[in-house]
């Protein structure tokens, strides 16, 4: 127990702190206070924007029926790919925002889906060369915190599906968050990562005076037929993580993956699937950890 309290203790280290203030000329004209989440991983392949995907449109589902927004800042766009058929197209890119001179609304780059109260960022092909183009910028950490201002007051959870590394664009989305989901598939590489990304957090919650929190650590492609390898994953988890270790866990379905190659959801898909049931499971889970709603306890897919 005494280790598991200690990753929460390490990383709240430097809770406390005021965020920068925000630049003049962008207000919140909502009333709303949207709890933004980074989705973040260290290794590719571990269902980080299926999960950014299928957990937006289930909080935005009954029961919950929560106004969403998808950021999608990973250059490879496979949020605007899971979701091609509900997505509308925009005038204003995610780059647009991040390079420009002065201080622009994210809002400005957000567009309505086919989805009920689900918004999201349109598809940006430059985020690759805007990655490399915030290295010369002052303050460059704190750009999409500063542009999301107005959108945290128009909805009620903002989840940001980052790239699976740790360049200019992943720092924006943890400096913009407040809390970070870490998917974790069962496998050897993908738990080293996850040790990587919380030391991230300790040192942008140090370094860059933030409030920075883990809502948890999700595993993902669970398949319980290869029980040697789960069960040696899933001991070294519950070790060293402890309480940041969500119940719910997303299993190997066929019907998650060919609902992305569909570009839908998978509640859009098959919603009596398996990856239905425990997206469903995860969305009460964060509800209840967040306190958005009175969401049933979640059930833990084994």
């Amino acid at each position: 127990m005494a280790a598991k309290r200690g990753v929460r203790g390490l990383l709240r280290g430097g809770f406390g702190r005021a965020r920068p203030s925000t630049p003049a000329g962008i207000r919140a004209t909502g009333r709303r206070t949207a709890r933004v989440i980074a989705v973040a991983a260290q290794k590719g392949g571990v269902g980080k924007t299926t999960t950014t995907v299928n957990l937006a449109c289930a909080l935005a589902r009954p029961p919950h029926g929560l106004r969403v927004l998808l950021v999608d800042i990973d250059p490879q766009g496979h949020v605007a790919s899971s979701l091609r058929d509900s997505i509308h197209p925009g005038r204003v890119s995610l780059s647009d925002i991040l390079l420009a001179e002065r201080p622009r609304d994210l809002m400005e780059a957000v567009v309505e889906t086919d989805i009920d109260d689900l918004a999201a960022t349109p598809p940006d092909k430059q985020l690759n060369d805007t990655d490399a183009q915030l290295s010369s910028r002052v303050g460059r950490e704190y750009i999409l915190q500063s542009a999301m201002v107005n959108a945290r007051s128009h909805f009620d959870v903002i989840l940001i599906d980052c790239p699976p590394n740790l360049g200019n664009l992943t720092l924006n989305a943890l400096v913009s968050a407040d809390e970070v989901l870490v998917p974790c598939d069962m496998s050897i590489l993908a738990f080293e990562g996850v040790a990587d990304l919380l030391a991230t957090i300790e040192t942008v919650n140090v370094r860059l005076r933030q409030q920075l929190d883990v809502l948890g650590v999700l595993r993902t492609r669970v398949d319980r037929r290869t029980t040697q390898i789960n069960d040696a994953i899933e001991q070294a988890l519950e070790h060293n993580y402890g309480d940041l270790l969500l119940d719910t866990e997303i299993p190997i379905n066929s019907a998650l993956a060919k609902a992305q190659a569909a570009g839908l959801s998978i509640f859009q898909f098959q919603p009596r699937a398996r990856g239905a049931r425990a997206y469903t499971a995860l969305a009460a889970e964060v509800a209840e950890r967040l306190g958005l709603a009175s969401a049933a306890p979640a059930v833990a897919n084994r």
